[in-house]
């Protein structure tokens, strides 16, 4: 099988875990296959509350599971860097810290070598002021580190998971039977449109008719789905329009057209294709080529953490030894808790001084505090 053939039943793997989330571990793994990884997480992480929780994932063990969450997510030296990174960005362990520092970590020598595992590629799906939801595709040493070819495959398929896992979110159904999706999608808050590739609507939710009702976002014309900014609807009939030619066409175009109503609130609306795979029953039942799911932009503000990262331009090993040292304290308890050496945090705390112009552990307490009191709330 070519690879353009592997990559199209994948993509339409992908969307068709967007209505049926019992799939994605299953598509997780025809995932790790087409990249050449071995274990692959869908999960988020609070960087500051030092939580999180899988959704999916398929390779770890779920003994390794409990102790990341238990002791070891406090010492993975990517956090809370990663976290920092753009949606929709692939990265990999070298864009935050050299591989010689992270397999000087307890993190890589009591969870990742005991299983065998080296490098982590990933991009950020979502991202809040304290936290991230992440997909992860991870390498073992007998791989060896992520390269341009795993990189290249994952930056294809990226832009399909993050939009099935949106859509997912929102809609959170196990099925899409055609018998009874009408009524299910009644109860989605967001608004819903199931169109042809004339953007013609076969069928909008409850909350799509308000939309349409309203019309300072959205409105019919001509029993077409037209957005009140020519830009975006001239993006959402591109988007349609390519649907028609299955899951591949869509590519990354449109991955979230960017909607504003009268009054300036922001919506962003995600096109999932209904022309192949365990979608098509509701495209033939409804002849139509997409559902049209449109929500309200969060307004996701930078973090103080982030904040004073880029602007003191703190290295990912530095700004995790200054929260920890503003958390814990003194050097020989940071360095146990972050699993590194004592003669590794008395060299970024050192950098830290010099970069925010400090000169004592109390003066960077009070630069944090300084920026925002919630960095420290629990």
């Amino acid at each position: 099988m070519s690879e353009a053939e592997q990559l199209s039943l994948l993509i339409g793997e992908i969307y068709d875990a967007a209505l049926d989330p019992g799939q994605w571990t299953r598509v997780q793994g025809h995932i790790c296959e087409f990249v050449h990884g071995h274990a692959s997480t869908l999960y988020w992480q609070d960087s500051v509350r030092q939580t999180g929780n899988v959704y999916y994932q398929v390779g770890i063990s779920p003994e390794y599971e409990r102790l990341y969450f238990e002791k070891y997510i406090g010492m993975n030296p990517l956090y809370p860097a990663a976290s920092f990174l753009e949606v929709g960005g692939v990265h990999t362990v070298a864009d935050l810290l050299p591989h010689e520092e992270m397999r000087k970590t307890l993190f890589y020598k009591e969870w990742l070598r005991p299983q065998g595992l080296l490098d982590v590629a990933f991009s950020n799906l979502e991202k809040s002021a304290t936290s991230s939801v992440a997909f992860t595709i991870i390498r073992r040493e007998c791989d060896g580190i992520v390269d341009d070819e795993m990189l290249r495959h994952l930056r294809l398929i990226m832009p399909h998971i993050r939009r099935a896992a949106l859509i997912g979110k929102v809609i959170d159904l196990k099925t899409m039977e055609s018998a009874s999706m009408a009524d299910s999608l009644d109860g989605i808050v967001a608004g819903m449109f199931i169109v042809d590739a004339s953007a013609h609507i076969a069928h909008a939710n409850a909350s799509g008719h308000a939309m349409l009702a309203d019309g300072s976002l959205l409105r019919s014309q001509s029993g077409k789905l037209a957005a009140n900014d020519s830009e975006a609807e001239s993006a959402l009939h591109n988007v349609f329009a390519a649907a028609s030619s299955g899951d591949i066409a869509v590519g990354v175009r449109g991955f979230a057209v960017p909607l504003t109503a009268r009054d300036g609130e922001r919506y962003v609306a995600h096109a999932l294709p209904l022309t192949s795979g365990a979608r098509r029953q509701a495209g033939i039942a409804y002849a139509a080529t997409a559902a049209v799911f449109v929500t309200k932009v969060a307004l996701n503000l930078p973090s103080p953490t982030e904040t004073i990262a880029k602007l003191y331009k703190l290295t990912p090993s530095e700004i995790r030894v200054l929260l920890a040292v503003v958390e814990i304290g003194g050097q020989p308890a940071v360095a146990d808790a972050l699993g590194i050496s004592k003669e590794t945090v008395k060299t970024h705390l050192n950098s830290v001084f010099s970069k925010t112009n400090t000169h004592r552990q109390a003066d960077l307490v009070k630069l944090i505090v300084g920026y925002a009191n919630p960095l420290a709330a629990r």
